[in-house]
């Protein structure tokens, strides 16, 4: 069961260990994903069944189709890299597009310009701080509300050229190791899709849809995240844990994708009861 295809790069190498034994089912909450992981992935055929929802919503999903058990379960919680290089999607500062930044953008969720452009100062500037651990939330939340009062925030160049003006000069894209908008832009993406909520719901199921021995792996790309993950696991007891600590890119698949640099992977297994 993989709760997070995207554009099926996990799933193509999984599938191909599978040998063409069992079933993949391939779940997304974003159309485009699915779409873009049936065409890498029509190679395996009947194998792969798609199905459109969010992680956190597997139990209904495994139901509707009559599933009963799955001997292992995928999570990534990152962004895929299509969605990132689209500029329409809204999820890069590098792009101009939209303030959208939602993983299913046929909803009627809140997009990212709603945030900006209606939270008060004081909302935004703990989004800021909680989920993008950003050190100048103050101040970026105080010049956003500033500036929208007269002008509402309506492209993703929008907000970045503001925050590239606002942070200190060591912090800017010239001198700086990360893009100055990098932290706020993650943590606009993580309240618009709710993405924290989701994942500790999900965890706290019961999981009984797994099968004793079968193992669950989670992606996560935020402390926030990895520290849920870690801790939830470690507290339930029908699961052990595999990776006492995470694993992580090598720096030569680093050098070959530069996004997988934060990304923290870590595996529980669910105990057999005699």
């Amino acid at each position: 069961m993989d709760g997070t295809v995207g554009g099926g790069g996990h799933a193509e190498a999984i599938l191909e260990k599978m040998q063409g034994q069992g079933i993949y089912i391939a779940m997304d909450r974003d159309s485009q994903a699915l779409q873009e992981a049936k065409e890498k992935l029509k190679k395996f055929g009947n194998q792969v069944f798609f199905v459109q929802g969010v992680f956190s919503e597997i139990p209904e999903i495994l139901e509707t189709l009559s599933v009963k058990e799955v001997d292992g379960i995928l999570i990534d919680l990152g962004v895929s890299s299509f969605q990132i290089d689209e500029a329409e999607r809204g999820f890069s500062f590098l792009r101009e597009g939209p303030l959208d930044m939602r993983m299913n953008p046929e909803s009627e969720d809140q997009t990212a310009a709603d945030l900006v452009n209606h939270l008060p100062e004081k909302k935004l500037e703990e989004i800021f701080q909680k989920f993008g651990e950003e050190r100048f939330a103050r101040r970026i939340a105080r010049a956003i509300v500033a500036i929208r009062r007269a002008e509402p925030f309506l492209t993703t160049q929008d907000l970045s050229d503001l925050i590239e003006k606002v942070v200190p000069p060591p912090f800017k894209k010239a001198r700086a190791r990360i893009h100055p908008a990098t932290r706020v832009f993650q943590a606009l993406r993580i309240v618009v899709n709710q993405e924290l909520e989701h994942l500790t719901r999900f965890l706290n199921l019961r999981l009984d849809f797994l099968k004793e021995g079968g193992r669950i792996g989670i992606i996560s790309f935020h402390s926030l995240e990895d520290r849920c993950v870690k801790q939830i696991f470690r507290q339930r007891q029908d699961f052990k844990v595999i990776t006492k600590r995470p694993v992580q890119a090598s720096p030569d698949e680093i050098q070959m994708n530069v996004r997988s640099r934060s990304a923290k992977f870590r595996v529980a297994e669910r105990k057999v009861f005699l």
